[in-house]
């Protein structure tokens, strides 16, 4: 992760200074970097241990345009803050942070262009795609509050899944680029890992656990999530109608918010969308049963782990 992030540092340089500091701001403040990592250990995971400088490449393009991504989605939500500190468009300005977002996904495109790394960036492109779909799809149904859980699986699945799905093919397509049913099953893998991470999301919105996002914030911002969904397909017609009035007229009232939480809590939201969680991620731990023990499988254990019990 220390090459990593040297390596990472030197994709993102400019001529222009104003550029630099602003790359500089995002590489201080990084997150988790869930996705790099997961590049890495599903890398070593097939190749025992042995990985080479497309997959740092593959690695670093994932983060350039997650991070384009998140400056974007920081202009388009108007959010002024991003991990606990101020956001790109708030320090600079929405014309800068727009810029800045294509300035990165760009340089993602030509780290692979200029390496001939034309499969890692089919890989890449494919998820951009499909995260702006998610994006759009969930907007168009948010406004009628029709989401069935169907559709709601395939908004989670381009708009969080398609990424850390993409990490994993990206690992896998570093260090073994012929063998496509190896790099299909990893990009399965993480799809499922991505699918649990977002359903825990979203049970977030309906617990006190302090991690950063006031409970029922999803409910005021009117975002249908899995609990909410099945409790709407599931109860009779005049609760729907009180739910569905609930979010759409009364997001703001807080006695209200806190009413929809305890109806979705009793009548088994939560149970079920668990029960979600959990079938993804046995699917994600079948698919690593097939590979021999070793310190990355048990790292990539380890996370799929984290995903479903962490609180932030």
């Amino acid at each position: 992760m220390a090459t990593f992030e040297d390596k990472f540092r030197q994709s993102m340089s400019s001529r222009v200074a104003l550029l630099n500091r602003i790359t500089h701001y995002i590489v201080n403040r990084k997150g988790k970097q869930m996705r790099p990592m997961f590049v890495f250990l599903v890398a070593k995971l097939i190749s025992n241990g042995i990985i080479n400088e497309r997959t740092y490449r593959g690695a670093a393009v994932i983060e350039l345009i997650h991070t384009a991504t998140l400056v974007h989605d920081d202009v388009v939500d108007d959010s002024n803050k991003r991990r606990g500190f101020f956001s790109i468009n708030a320090l600079w300005k929405n014309k800068i942070a727009v810029l800045v977002g294509d300035y990165l996904l760009s340089k993602g495109l030509l780290l692979s262009i200029d390496n001939n790394d034309f499969d890692l960036l089919k890989i890449i492109s494919v998820a951009v795609r499909e995260m702006s779909e998610g994006e759009l799809l969930q907007m168009e149904k948010a406004r009628r509050l029709d989401i069935t859980e169907e559709v709601y699986y395939e908004i989670i699945r381009q708009k969080t899944a398609t990424l850390i799905a993409a990490c994993c093919a990206m690992g896998a397509c570093s260090v073994a680029p012929e063998d496509t049913t190896l790099i299909e099953k990893m990009r399965l893998f993480g799809e499922c890992v991505g699918m649990a991470f977002q359903i825990k999301d979203d049970l977030f919105d309906y617990t006190e656990e302090a991690i950063g996002k006031p409970t029922g914030i999803d409910i005021k911002e009117q975002k249908m999530t899995l609990p909410l969904i099945y409790v709407l397909n599931t109860v009779k017609e005049k609760d729907r109608h009180w739910l569905i009035n609930s979010i759409k007229n009364h997001n703001t009232d807080k006695k209200r918010v806190k009413e929809v939480i305890a109806f979705v809590k009793a009548h088994g939201g939560i149970e079920r969308t668990q029960e979600k969680m959990r079938a993804y991620q046995r699917k994600a731990l079948a698919i690593l049963d097939d590979f021999p023990t070793s310190p990355f499988k048990k790292a990539l254990l380890q996370i799929v782990d984290y995903v479903i019990e962490r609180t932030t």
